[in-house]
This record gives structure tokens, sequence and C-alpha cells, in this order.
């Protein structure tokens, strides 16, 4: 609060006071701001030079959209870049399936938002998720990632598609919660086999959805430091839809080797897989921008 208050006269509005958790939190200042286009940047992630030009210029470009999302990274503590998160042009079913789109990188329609009446005070970890599968209920998604080409209607001023960076670290609330992440996605699994044109569709195509939700919860589960509980999940996630889950197979490898008393030189071999270092070369304006730390600059 001391923060905010040494420079409350630069901002338009801002309060401190109880609530319900994240969820209210950020709808509190969406309702407060006038824009036709919205989004939310928690307080540890970025965005990446002319982010917001983009998808301004997407969201213009097409007009019943009802939000936009591009690629990002991920960034450890410090601001240097471990990965790049690429997604697809990906709709309504796509995100029934759990594939899960990087939160900063989205920008919004507030026409569309407000007929959802905003993020759900009762969600706490998939909020962003919950949000757009109702979003994406009332009109179309637009991607305007590294594969936007299949799109033509996507604007090609950045050869990158790359929005926002999130951050990755222990105090991270994907890291230190991970388990109530992966016990949240069945929570919105029967909220979505509640609603009947959702319903119906996960009804005919239970693999789908079933090896998505059984994957993101290994996933968490693996973060989690719960190796063989994400196994029994993998497990039930190769049963549904084996390609998809097979794609995450050195996950399944690494928690494995923690179950046998070899963790240490699992986590060495699990990182120089996952984590790898992305190519920025196609974005040079990257370096000295706020809050990213390149190899070059770091030593």
């Amino acid at each position: 609060m001391e923060i905010i208050q040494r420079y409350a006269n630069r901002l338009s509005w801002w309060v401190s006071e109880p609530d319900r958790g994240q969820a209210e939190a950020i709808n509190k200042g969406i309702k407060q701001s006038n824009g036709e286009i919205v989004a939310w940047l928690n307080s540890d992630d970025l965005y990446l030079p002319k982010a917001i030009t983009q998808a301004v210029s997407t969201l213009q470009q097409n007009p019943n959209a009802g939000l936009v999302f591009a690629d990002a990274l991920t960034i450890d503590g410090q601001g240097r870049p471990l990965n790049q998160l690429s997604f697809g042009n990906w709709g309504l079913e796509d995100l029934v399936s759990f594939r899960i789109i990087c939160q900063p990188a989205v920008f919004m329609r507030r026409s569309v938002l407000e007929k959802t009446n905003f993020l759900d005070p009762s969600f706490h970890f998939l909020l962003d998720h919950h949000l757009w599968v109702r979003m994406a209920r009332l009109a179309p998604i637009c991607y305007a990632g590294s594969d936007r080409r299949k799109q033509s209607a996507v604007s090609s001023t950045s050869p990158s598609g790359l929005w926002a960076a999130a951050r990755h670290h222990p105090a991270a609330k994907n890291v230190a919660h991970a388990r109530e992440f992966g016990q949240e996605a069945f929570r919105l699994l029967a909220w979505m086999q509640s609603q009947p044109d959702l319903g119906n569709w996960i009804a005919a195509h239970k693999n789908r959805v079933y090896g998505g939700v059984y994957r993101l919860n290994a996933r968490y589960l693996l973060d989690g430091g719960l190796p063989g509980a994400a196994l029994k999940s993998y497990f039930y996630a190769l049963l549904a839809r084996p390609a998809y889950a097979l794609q995450h197979w050195h996950r399944m490898l690494y928690a494995l080797l923690c179950l046998i008393g070899l963790g240490s030189a699992a986590k060495r071999s699990y990182h120089r897989l996952v984590d790898k270092r992305p190519d920025l070369t196609a974005m040079p304006n990257l370096a000295g921008w706020p809050g990213i730390l390149l190899e070059q600059e770091g030593g």
C-alpha cells in the first residue's frame, strides 16, 4: 500500500479492502475501467513489446471475436526466459478439452465479458479458464500467435506472436498450490457437464475431455511434488487419449524415477528436457525490456 499511495496521483482509482479472493478483486478493477478492450496482469507477470497494440488490432480486424490470445514466455524469478508457450487456433471445444491458454496473453471485448457476469469468485485457481469457456460459448475466440498464418484475418505485425511473460518461481500460485489447480479442474469439468450444451458435447467426446483433464491434473500433481499421484493420473489420461497423454512422456519418466529413488538425477534430466531456452532472435526489442533478463545481459 505504501507504494500505491506514493503514486496515487497517477492512478485513476485504487482500493484495498477485504474480498473473497483474486476473482472478486479483478472484477472490482475491471468494473472501474471504461475501455471496450480489457485485460488483467498479475503482479509478477509482464506484457511484451507491442502486445497491447497487436491485441487491439486483432480485435478490430475480428469484430465478432470475444477474446484474442497469443503465445507467451515463462520466466524465472530474475526474468530469464525459460520456455516459449505456443498455442494454436483453438476454439470452445479445445477449451472444454482443457487446452490451457496463458492468462496474461489474453485480451477481452468488454461487451462479451459483461454478458458472462465477469469472473466467478468461487473459483480460485482455474478462474481464468472458467471465464474463457463461458466467453467462448457467446462469441468466437481468436488466436494471434506464432501459428496465426492458419487464420489469415489476424494481423501479421509481429513475427513472434509473443504477448506476455508469465513468472514461474516457487512462490507463484501455480507452483505453490499446484495440487489445488488439478482438483479445481475436476470441479470445472463437473460444472461443464451440468450445462446442457457443453454436457452433451462432453458425453459425445468423453475420451478427448477426460484425456485432457487427467493430463492437466497429472502435470499439476507432478509440479506439486506428488509423483505417485501424478503417475496414476497419467495412467487414466493414457486410457482415455493415449497419443495426447504421451506428449508428456518425459514427465511420466521423471515421476517414475522419483518413485524409485532417483529423484536427484531425474530432476536434472527432466529440466534439461523441459527448460529449453527459447530462441528470441526474432524479438531484438526484448533486449533491455523491463523485467526481462536475457543471457547476454545477465552473463
